[in-house]
Formats: structure tokens, sequence, C-alpha cells
């Protein structure tokens, strides 16, 4: 094991960040972070694993702290991020941190522009159940797992790997999983450039899904797929795989049933992480298939800047498949603070579709206020997006009305 290190990490209630974090506290490193929201699900189970979180005011950085670690979300004003540099302390970026942490096992890189968290924590399941104990760090909270982690002591390493910064340069992977290309924070063209170079020099299996058609709805038997496939390149015994995926038990916020109560309107709630447009599709058409009566979709725009690129297509796939019977309840973006240009809004969307299936609401409270009146009338409500911690807690609330 390398030298334990005393880090801190800015943005730390982030789930990749966090992530991060919990995977150095069990390496045996001191680890201390920072987060503009301290009272998120997150940041509750770092404090409760031992690692100090702070307000993101610098305070939490001094001259002890031998490494500070940073997203691509992290502005250069950012107080801590500038206490650091007048500090001399070394800054690196969060994929050459997690990169530095995993050497020494067999890497195992899931990337794509969906499905990454989902294959992700398949794979690492089947591995686990068939007796290889992965460490494994996903972008999404696994039941079971420590967060996003589990820290297995096998050979190999699976981890969901980011395209959105090209931050995944910082990787050297054994092998890869690919489970899709399309336009999202680049066009495909540069999303199928990006994976190519990526997985070329992988000495071991790499499974490739582009190419590979499914319905929209049968998204997660891709999942399941590239995952069992992927696990029998590895050493796995086909039937034993498929035999681990009867007892795996989702991800947080991949259309995670929150709650059922059958045979009552709008008895069941999910929540979802869906932000782009390929994601929210594939998600709508399936709860479209599980719940002919209608669903209300309550949806946030994760940030200006994809708002402002997506706009477009984001409202050709609304329009695609928001049924009669459907509604859409659009929230106000979510804004993370600093320097980001605020020249969209959610209401410019909502002007370019029908005005009788989408409207605005204010915030959570009035979102869930107009599901009060309204419950009645669908058999399913979901709350949606990236980023926001509040999404999953009014996705409780409406179970609880």
């Amino acid at each position: 094991m390398r030298k334990a290190l005393k880090i801190h990490l800015i943005g730390v209630g982030g789930v990749g960040m966090s992530a991060l974090a919990t995977l150095l506290f069990r390496l045996g490193h001191t680890v201390t972070g920072s987060d503009r929201t301290l009272g998120s699900a997150n940041v509750k189970f770092l404090s409760a694993l031992g690692v100090g979180v702070f307000p993101d005011d610098g305070g939490g950085i001094d001259e002890s702290v031998e490494k500070v670690v940073i997203s691509s979300a992290i502005e250069d004003s950012n107080p801590g991020l500038a206490k650091a540099r007048k500090l001399g302390i070394p800054v690196v970026h969060r994929a050459v941190a997690l990169a530095e942490a995993l050497e020494g096992r067999k890497l195992v890189a899931v990337v794509g522009t969906c499905g990454k968290s989902t294959v992700t924590a398949m794979l690492g399941h089947i591995l686990a159940e068939c007796g290889l104990d992965p460490l494994c760090v996903n972008g999404a909270n696994v039941p079971g797992w420590e967060g996003a982690v589990r820290f297995g002591g096998g050979e190999y390493a699976v981890a969901e790997v980011d395209e959105s910064d090209r931050s995944l340069v910082a990787f050297r992977p054994y092998a890869a999983i690919v489970t899709n290309a399309s336009a999202d924070h680049y066009s495909k063209e540069e999303m199928d450039e990006v994976f190519d170079a990526f997985v070329k020099d992988a000495p071991g299996p790499v499974v490739d899904a582009r190419g590979e058609v499914y319905r929209p709805q049968d998204y997660n038997i891709q999942n399941a797929s590239l995952a069992v496939r992927m696990a029998v390149r590895l050493g796995c015994d086909k039937a034993a795989a498929e035999r681990a995926m009867e007892s795996f038990g989702g991800v947080e916020r991949r259309l995670q049933l929150v709650g059922a109560r059958p045979g009552v309107s709008g008895a069941f709630v999910y929540d979802d992480y869906a932000h782009n447009p390929e994601k929210i599709r594939s998600m709508w058409l399936t709860l479209a298939e599980r719940h002919p009566g209608g669903v209300c979709v309550i949806w946030r725009p994760h940030g200006y800047g994809p708002l402002r690129k997506l706009m477009r297509a984001l409202a050709e796939m609304f329009a695609e498949v928001i049924r009669p019977q459907d509604k859409l309840l659009l929230l106000p973006v979510y804004d993370a603070g600093g320097t980001v240009c605020r020249n969209v809004n959610s209401r410019q969307l909502a002007d370019m579709l029908a005005p009788g299936r989408v409207m605005t609401v204010a915030g959570h409270d009035d979102a869930l206020q107009w599901c009060v009146v309204h419950y009645t009338e669908f058999e399913a409500f979901v709350t949606c997006g990236a980023r926001d911690p509040a999404l999953p807690i009014l996705a409780r609330d409406l179970h609880a009305l």
C-alpha cells in the first residue's frame, strides 16, 4: 500500500466524489471534504464513516492537508481551491486520484453515454456472487454497498468512468465495456472517437455494445447482457453469472421504485436520474408500458449549459413520448451557483410543448401540492433529473400522500 496521506475533496457530497472519499478512507488515508450542501444523504454517510466534512468556505484546508482533489465542476474561484493553491498543496482531478487509488488491480472500466452505473453495479454483483470479490466504484449508490463503493479484495476493480469532461484519459483499463454512444456532452462522432481511443490499448476483453439495437424499453436487458458477457470473459461460469442476476437489487435513482400500493390511484412512485433526451425517452416509454393509465413526470434540468445545448432535442423527445393521459411538470433549472450563464430556463422549454401536457412549477413544494390535487388522475408518479439531492425526498413525499 502507498503511504497514507491526508486528502481533502472539494464538492465531496456529489456521488462521484463521495465514492472516491469512501474508497480513499477504506485504503487507510485520512480524508476530509467540503460541500455547499451539508445535509445531503451522501454527506451524512461520509460523516458517519469518519470523514470530516466542512462548509465550502476553505475552512477544512490547512497546512496538514497533503493533497486536494477537485472535479471539473469546481470553479477557479472556489475558496477551498484558492486556499490550497496559496498554501502550495498539490491539486489533482478526481479521475487522476481514482486512477491512482485503483493501481494494483485489473481495472474493468465501464464507459458509455447511458447505462454505465447500472452495468457497473450488475457486473460488480455478478463477480461477487461468482467468488471474485471485486472492488467496485460506481457513479450511483447501490443498495448493500457503502454508498457507491464495494470494497472487495480480489484482483479486479470495476469502475464507472466518466466521459463528460474527457477525464477518462487518466485511466489505463485492463478490460472495458462500452454501453453505447450518443450525443450528450459532445456529438455522437466525438463520443465514438473518445471511446475508440479509450479501449484500443486494453489488453483484456472489450465488450462493445455500440451498434446493438434494442427497444428503448429494453435497456436493462441490454445492461444485464453486457455485464454477463464481461463476467464470462473474466472467468465466470455463464450459468452462474445469469443466476447471479436474479438476486441483483438494482441501483439507487435508476428507475427506482420508491413505493407501491397496488389498486390505489397514483400508488406507484419512482425516482430516476434521467437527464438527457435518450435517458428520459427510455424511462418514459418503460413507464408507459407499465402504466397505460397515465404517468406524471416531475423533471428538473440539471444545469443551464445542458438545457441550452439540448433544448430542441428535449422538446422533440417530450413531444414524442407524452401521451394524452400523461403530464410533465417542469421544475426550475438546478442552480449550483458559480459564474454560469443563466439565460435559459424551464419556461422556454415548456413554451415549445403542447400546453395541456406540460406546466412549470416554482419548486418542489408547488409540485407536491399540484400532485396532491391531481393524485387520482395518474397510475404513477416519477421524479427525475441529475444533481438535485431533493428529488429523492420529493419522491418519498409523493409516496406518503
